[in-house]
């Protein structure tokens, strides 16, 4: 069983519609029932902020803090860490000319928020992820990224230094700068990292099909194929030095092209996670609506397990409305499987009811207008 992770303490100021809130935590599992609009989401959205990025919504941390407080928003949690007990403190204050994160980690200030991976593995599942399947080819690609941030924090930084690399590369593009020397520069450094990136990818994939393939039998979910298609299809078997040189030769060649089309047409960016159901052999966008939901979550709780069998340490999973549109004989078997995993979990619902299976596993909230009841 993987060691587990699990907040202790968690106290927001200023944040979302909270002037103030504090929980205490026990360890087990946290639901947090209200009605719509209480603010339960806003709770999992500041213990997401725990791992680097902008948390599950994505927000503008300028657009986190709440309306009407004179300044910033600040995060305290408290952890029974991946290296012991721990303080992270984060936030932001305004007035400065930028809104950056500050974060601190047992009183000292972070270099990069890459270091709160050290201390917690943070895996998130919201309705706003229902569509996922039948949206934007990025929001799958931004999925995936996660899930390979997971277990392989290097990944955020090597898909930051593409982007940038890109955008020089388009900018000169288009202003008609085809300096050769200065474009292979560019285009050798976008092989490098781009290569990396997809290797990252494909070797998750190739990790939680292996997993998927294992706990099949025992899921009360059904299960997920899955593949990355529109980046060097099939050619990922080859040394990384010939791919990189391959990628490097394709974009030398199609600069006249991504010159007209205004970006660059070839590359990771491009990529699509592509999913089926593999019990009904269907793409998963030709799924129903509660097939889908399914899927998903046995995808995200298959890749829970991994990131605990591989680091040692549980995931803290953030489920919000997950058990909504569950039969009572699904939702109870969803409980024992989020349980079996070994970690903490934060779950949200409007009826405390539909959590009855969980008993004594968990510690109930009610959420009412920003302030939070045990």
């Amino acid at each position: 069983m993987p060691h587990k992770v699990s907040l202790s303490r968690l106290k927001l100021t200023d944040f979302r519609n909270y002037v103030a809130a504090a929980l205490t935590l026990d360890g087990r599992h946290a639901v947090l029932t209200g009605d719509n609009g209480a603010g339960k989401t806003n709770l999992m959205e500041a213990v997401s902020l725990l791992s680097p990025g902008r948390g599950l919504r994505r927000a503008a941390y300028g657009d986190i803090t709440r309306v009407g407080a004179a300044g910033g928003f600040s995060i305290f949690a408290a952890l029974d860490g991946m290296e012991g007990d721990v303080e992270i403190g984060t936030g932001i204050e305004t007035g400065e000319e930028t809104t950056a994160r500050r974060l601190r980690i047992n009183g000292t200030t972070a270099k990069t928020a890459d270091e709160l991976t050290d201390h917690l593995r943070l895996l998130w599942l919201t309705p706003a992820m229902d569509g996922l399947f039948t949206g934007a080819s990025s929001d799958r690609r931004r999925f995936l990224d996660r899930l390979v941030l997971s277990l392989d924090p290097a990944h955020g930084r090597r898909a930051s230094d593409f982007e940038r690399a890109m955008r020089s590369r388009n900018k000169l593009l288009d202003e008609g700068r085809f300096d050769p020397s200065w474009l292979a520069g560019i285009e050798e450094q976008m092989a490098s990292l781009g290569i990396a990136m997809a290797l990252a990818r494909q070797e998750m994939l190739g990790l939680l099909t292996r997993l998927i393939e294992e706990t099949r039998e025992t899921s009360p979910f059904p299960s997920a194929s899955l593949q990355l298609s529109g980046f060097m299809d099939g050619q990922f078997s080859r040394p990384s030095v010939d791919l990189e040189d391959d990628y490097a030769a394709m974009l030398a060649e199609s600069r006249y092209r991504d010159a007209g089309a205004g970006r660059t047409l070839e590359g990771p960016h491009r990529a699509d996670l592509i999913v089926h159901h593999r019990e009904k052999a269907m793409e998963a966008e030709r799924c129903s609506t509660g097939e889908q939901k399914a899927l998903l979550v046995g995808l995200v709780l298959a890749h829970a397990r991994l990131v605990g069998n591989l680091t040692g340490h549980a995931p803290i999973l953030l489920l919000d409305e997950i058990a909504a549109h569950l039969d009572e004989g699904r939702r109870a078997a969803l409980f024992d499987l989020i349980d079996g995993l070994g970690g903490q979990a934060f779950m949200t619902g409007t009826d405390r009811a539909m959590f009855s299976a969980l008993g004594d596993r968990a510690q109930f909230f009610t959420v009412s207008d920003g302030r939070v009841f045990e």
